[in-house]
């Protein structure tokens, strides 16, 4: 089998692994006052202080969270009270559910936010917190934050960082993208399912909890920890990037894809080296997904977080793409990817085109 659907979640890597099992053999609460407990909470804090250093951050500003939704959530909640909500048009339903009153602005073809209608809007609009994917989890397009992060200071918004997907794959830093807060989850730099972080601006220096509880996380986010899960969090950020070029194996999937008759959707923009969104004229997305798995490749359509269904892209619609938003694949590289997976990736698609050519695999209505 072949896994290529790493922007679902990236495989586990060995020193999240082994951090993990460290953890879990200590054991214990990290509230709690005895040894046990402060040897729990020694394990939280130094992953605390870890990832907010990998991402440019201080470590008293970091919030774990379960994830990234929640991350993203909290950030809406805790950040946008009072605030009018902007988005992009090409948000993870992660923003766009937390945010549904949003005002939407739209991006060019290429998948890139218009900064000249987020100017207008913030112009228009009192104090406001703009919401923004670095890159996007579908078509790897890596948005203009610092641009816009200028754009947000010269109105007096606030900027919040959606970089689930960025972190591990390119340079994230919250003091660099010049952003008031920044979302990211374990499960996409090879860590656990089940752990996240929201990392805050020294400047802002409330953040109105969304769960309540016993007053953990500074009284920021209510819950007992899982330490374990927390460990590998860190431990996959601050693992060595993979041996594989990235770049070169999704060009190589690229050109098989062209060849196959394909259309590499965003091409023109800057996009993350492990992600593709390819789609086939004429073929459903979902066929293809389908298509694709009986011959041991495994790959998705969008989002995977739609409770397993295969929908048209609300991304791919609003780059303009018609009929196309909903016959695109998205082929993403995970960070111990091989050549040999590309190979079989490229033989089945083409195998699929062929097919399809032939009339014998369903056509799009």
């Amino acid at each position: 089998m072949h896994y290529l659907d790493a922007n679902a979640t990236e495989p586990l890597r060995p020193e999240a692994r082994a951090a993990m099992i460290k953890a879990l053999d200590i054991g214990g609460n990290p509230s709690s006052v005895h040894a046990t407990g402060r040897a729990a909470r020694r394990v939280m804090e130094d992953a605390r202080e870890a990832l907010a250093a990998r991402f440019g951050g201080e470590a008293g500003d970091l919030v774990f969270t379960a994830g990234g939704t929640e991350a993203d959530a909290l950030a809406i909640h805790g950040l946008g009270r009072g605030r009018r909500l902007v988005i992009g048009a090409t948000e993870h339903d992660a923003v766009r559910a937390a945010a549904p009153e949003a005002a939407i602005i739209p991006v060019h073809a290429n998948g890139l936010i218009d900064l000249g209608v987020l100017d207008t809007v913030l112009a228009a609009t009192g104090p406001a917190l703009v919401c923004l994917m670095l890159a996007n989890n579908e078509t790897g397009t890596i948005q203009p934050i610092a641009e816009a992060a200028t754009l947000c200071r010269a109105h007096g918004a606030l900027l919040h960082v959606d970089a689930v997907q960025a972190a591990g794959r390119m340079p994230v830093s919250l003091k660099g993208l010049g952003a008031h807060s920044l979302a990211i989850s374990s499960h996409k730099l090879g860590g656990p399912i089940g752990a996240g972080a929201l990392l805050l601006a020294p400047e802002v220096t409330a953040i109105s909890p969304l769960i309540r509880g016993g007053g953990q996380e500074r009284g920021r986010r209510g819950g007992t920890p899982p330490v374990a899960t927390i460990a590998g969090f860190a431990a996959a950020a601050l693992a060595p990037e993979g041996a594989t070029d990235l770049g070169a194996l999704r060009d190589r999937a690229e050109a098989a894809a062209l060849a196959s008759g394909a259309t590499i959707i965003g091409c023109d923009a800057p996009r993350l080296t492990n992600t593709t969104c390819l789609a086939l004229p004429g073929a459903r997305a979902e066929t293809q997904v389908i298509a694709m798995d009986l011959a041991g490749v495994m790959v998705s359509a969008g989002a995977a977080c739609s409770s397993g269904k295969v929908a048209e892209s609300h991304v791919l619609a609003a780059m303009g793409l018609g009929s196309l938003a909903g016959q695109a694949i998205r082929v993403s590289l995970p960070w111990n990817a091989a050549r040999a997976s590309i190979d079989a990736f490229a033989e089945a698609y083409a195998r699929m085109a062929d097919r399809m050519r032939a009339g014998l695999v369903p056509r799009a209505a």
